[in-house]
């Protein structure tokens, strides 16, 4: 669902953070708003509980943001269970605690449909490996969404629960081992949150509650499972959770000690961290996203753009990609041709990025700049198939930076070309796929 764009004037660093988390649901495999719900669901448990307005405060992002490292192991999963890593993801947050069920899930979708030897050296590998898999795959997740954090100015409270997202109560999470009243708070709200949002969405309220109860003692902390018992008892609450208007009242439980300005600064933090996680989605795109950004800032100074108008072209450009985070890793790390149903999963990357950044009033007059940057001159190219006239100069700019980047760069089906046969191909496709100008200026800012 879409909602109305935020004023620019008047947006929060709650409403921004609270739109982007959609990115993050999309890269989990998750129903649109996981994030947001989660948020609520934390909120109303660390409020039973009595935090401080600083505690919840800093609760409020660490539970926005708990999947801000999801992009990070995507390709991996992807790779070891040779299966479609948003669905993977998806199927296994609804697999319980038990050894057998987890076995179970993993060795029916490892390798689905694939043939017999192929499945068995998989599964054979993580028969093997498993625990090292598991650690391998939470350690990069926690590690990045951590990092992420702390390059949008949080606090360590809340980078650390961010980290620790996945241990449980019983010492038998991940990354460290960590037990009871060792694992931070925050993490503790966040999992079981996660969790009744996860089952909630899959099966209903009484399956969530069932779920919470089960886990009681074993991942989640008791004292936080009564808390969610004594919140979850009140229709309200299961009303609240299911309104199309959750988003709006998420934002508005910000608590003021969490305020922060959202200047120009910000909002360059704030697409930067964007962008790492839709470049953490391969490891073929990696620095992709502020590669393209900084190109596409010095082309557009080369036009006359002012110093303004530069930084919010490579904001867009930072930002083109985001919609990838809704695409397969097993489609983004293909070596050869996409299939036709492939092909249009791909295509569909555009359509998320307007998607996303159209419904964030701060972002969103970068989001038809950014997501018609498959357009073509010769109007055959995607989401929209515009004509060359429709085409605006920004685009434009950030279409030859693009280009030119994944020229340059490896690929799955491709090592990097030299920058002389870069131009090459790009020269051949000047006034059909790429603007002659923006051309002219590329190579210029390269040569």
């Amino acid at each position: 669902m879409l909602h109305q764009p935020i004023a620019a004037s008047a947006a929060t660093r709650a409403e921004v953070i609270a739109a982007f988390s959609h990115a993050l649901d999309l890269t989990e495999g998750q129903p649109v708003g996981h994030c947001v719900r989660t948020c609520w669901i934390g909120m109303q448990v660390g409020r039973t509980l009595g935090l401080s307005e600083t505690e919840l405060g800093e609760l409020y992002y660490a539970l926005l943001l708990k999947d801000l490292g999801c992009s990070s192991n995507a390709a991996r999963i992807c790779e070891l269970y040779d299966a479609d890593d948003r669905a993977f993801k998806q199927g296994y947050k609804t697999v319980g605690t038990s050894l057998a069920a987890t076995l179970h899930f993993i060795f029916s979708k490892t390798a689905q449909g694939r043939p017999l030897r192929q499945r068995a050296a998989a599964i054979g590998n993580i028969l093997r490996n498993g625990d090292a898999i598991a650690q391998e795959l939470i350690v990069s997740r926690c590690t990045r969404g951590a990092d992420i954090a702390r390059t949008l100015r949080f606090s360590g409270a809340v980078c650390e629960g961010i980290y620790h997202l996945d241990e449980h109560w019983d010492g038998s999470g991940r990354p460290d081992r960590l037990r009871g009243t060792a694992i931070p708070l925050f993490s503790r709200i966040a999992l079981l949150a996660q969790v009744a949002d996860v089952f909630h969405s899959h099966a209903g309220a009484t399956a969530a509650q069932d779920e919470v109860r089960r886990r009681s003692g074993v991942w989640f902390d008791p004292a936080l499972v009564r808390a969610f018992e004594q919140v979850s008892e009140s229709r309200q609450f299961w009303d609240h959770l299911r309104s199309p208007t959750l988003e709006s009242r998420v934002v508005r439980l910000a608590p003021a000690s969490a305020a922060h300005p959202l200047d120009n600064d910000y909002l360059d933090a704030i697409a930067n961290a964007f962008g790492q996680v839709i470049d953490a989605k391969s490891p073929f795109t990696a620095g992709h996203s502020q590669r393209v950004g900084a190109l596409s800032e010095r082309m557009a100074a080369a036009f006359g753009f002012d110093r303004e108008r530069s930084g919010w072209l490579r904001r867009a450009a930072v930002l083109h990609d985001v919609g990838k985070l809704g695409v397969s890793s097993a489609i983004l790390e293909k070596p050869s041709g996409l299939d036709d149903g492939e092909w249009e999963s791909m295509r569909g990357h555009a359509t998320h990025t307007r998607e996303i950044l159209g419904r964030i009033g701060a972002f969103a007059d970068l989001a038809d700049i950014a997501a018609a940057h498959h357009e073509r001159l010769d109007g055959t190219g995607y989401p929209l198939a515009l004509p060359a006239a429709a085409i605006s100069r920004s685009t434009r700019i950030i279409t030859t930076c693009d280009f030119y980047d994944a020229l340059v760069s490896d690929r799955p089906y491709r090592a990097a070309l030299p920058v002389e046969e870069a131009l090459r191909i790009m020269t051949e496709a000047s006034g059909s796929a790429i603007d002659p100008e923006c051309l002219d200026v590329l190579k210029a800012t390269v040569g």
